[in-house]
């Protein structure tokens, strides 16, 4: 589970390869505002490595055209597709009341209505069909799937850093709906 510090990295936006021969490239903004990700400085991998420091950027048909401060070759910006840009969890801004950003689901305790947490949300995935809350659920060898849907996680209290799932035992049970196909024990 990532750590939940102010330095953590947070995925906003995908490259998507060169655009033309003059050195620019072509950005996919993650971000509510999509705008907005390229004030939050340089942009970069996984590990923190810069990948990407906009000087300009103008929109494209469903992305931007980004005009990088780093000199690379046409090649070497399309070996890069796919690569998710990231930047530091406290370069975001404060998420507003009733709001938060997904990244910060990760680690909440779980309840099911008792006293007593029934699991803690390990991350938050989405295979194509809507986000899932992946949940360690106590006492069980492997993690479960959950419709992050308002019908299955009625409530979240980022305060308390707790959710609430009722049924999280339906989404438990040997032989259930695993919506990314196979149970995943990590």
């Amino acid at each position: 589970m990532a750590a939940k510090t102010p330095d953590r990295l947070i995925a906003v936006g995908v490259l998507r390869g060169a655009h033309g021969v003059r050195g620019e490239v072509r950005v996919k903004s993650l971000t509510a505002d999509p705008e907005a990700l390229f004030g939050y400085g340089p942009l970069t991998d996984e590990h923190g490595a810069v990948v990407l420091t906009p000087k300009s950027a103008r929109p494209g048909k469903d992305h931007f055209i980004v005009r990088p401060k780093e000199m690379k070759q046409k090649e070497e910006w399309d070996a890069l597709r796919g690569r998710l840009l990231h930047v530091p969890r406290a370069r975001l801004p404060e998420a507003g009341d009733d709001e938060f950003y997904i990244e910060d689901l990760a680690g909440l305790d779980v309840f099911t209505g008792g006293d007593a947490p029934a699991g803690r949300v390990r991350s938050v995935q989405n295979f194509g069909s809507g986000d899932l809350l992946e949940v360690e659920v106590t006492g069980l060898p492997a993690t479960v799937f959950v419709p992050f849907t308002r019908a299955d996680v009625p409530v979240i209290d980022m305060a308390a850093r707790r959710v609430m799932i009722p049924d999280l035992a339906v989404w438990s049970e040997p032989g259930s709906d695993d919506p990314a196909g196979d149970e995943c024990s990590q």
